[in-house]
This record gives C-alpha cells, structure tokens and sequence, in this order.
C-alpha cells in the first residue's frame, strides 16, 4: 500500500492487569493525555494516535514474551510505540532512563550505517505489553530495504 500523504491516527487496544496503573504509566511516565474511560477501558492519546487499555487482567497473567532476531537484539514480536521526531526520542530516552526504566532493549542505533539506519528502544508496560519508540534521521529511510 503506498504511503498516504496525510496519515490517518491509528487506533489500539491492548489488555492491563490495572487500570490505575496504566493510567500511571501512560499517562505521567508517558505524558499521554487521557480521553474517555470507564471502570473497564480507557482512552489515552499517544503522539496523536488513540490506544486504549482495556481491563483484563486474566490476559496478562503468565503472558509469555516471544522474540525474532533482529541486528544481534530478540526483538518481541508483539509491541506498539511511535515513530518520533529524533530529539523527540532522545528526550523520551532519557526521561524514561531518570525513571529507571528497565529496558528489553537498551537505547541504541539499529542498522548503522545501513538503509533504514534507526535509533531504537524497547521496555515492557506494568501488564507485559512491549513498546517500541524509534526514530530517524531521515525518515523517507523507514521503508528501505
């Protein structure tokens, strides 16, 4: 599919163990504002995209972290996050580093040197769910093969 000139938000929803949590979570660690909620769901705005933590605490129990190999990291296979702006992801790295967040994936380039050169994160939410935030100095680079 080719790239849309104005890109549509992408909407998500994933299971936490603790609403309060999530709300913690992202909402002061991540800074996203929330929108609309319940006692089961709530809505939370990341970088301009709508993900929402639903309750289910049953799906994240014992949940199970698969991986791929990808440039000498095992990489989750299933993750989220946003593509930012690179001073965006360094302020992002280091605030989520003074938080003492504990890593998957240490803050790092990926691919130096080669298409699709990236710098790249990755850490786990309270529930389980793995979360990805990269960036790139040129990013007509994030499809090159």
């Amino acid at each position: 599919m080719p790239a849309t000139p104005a890109l549509r938000p992408f909407h998500l929803a994933f299971p936490v163990r603790d609403l309060a949590e999530a709300r913690a979570f992202y909402g002061q660690l991540l800074g996203c504002p929330e929108g609309r909620s319940s006692d089961q769901w709530v809505d939370f705005n990341l970088f301009g995209h709508q993900i929402v933590a639903h309750l289910s605490p049953q799906e994240c129990a014992g949940a199970s972290q698969h991986t791929n190999a990808v440039d000498d990291h095992n990489v989750p296979i299933r993750h989220f996050g946003v593509v930012l702006e690179m001073a965006d992801w360094h302020a992002l790295a280091a605030k989520l580093q003074a938080a003492n967040t504990k890593f998957i994936i240490e803050p790092h380039i990926r691919f130096k040197g080669q298409p699709g050169e990236q710098a790249t994160l990755f850490f786990l939410d309270p529930s389980g769910n793995a979360l990805e935030f990269k960036a790139f100095n040129d990013l007509d680079s994030l499809f090159a093969k």
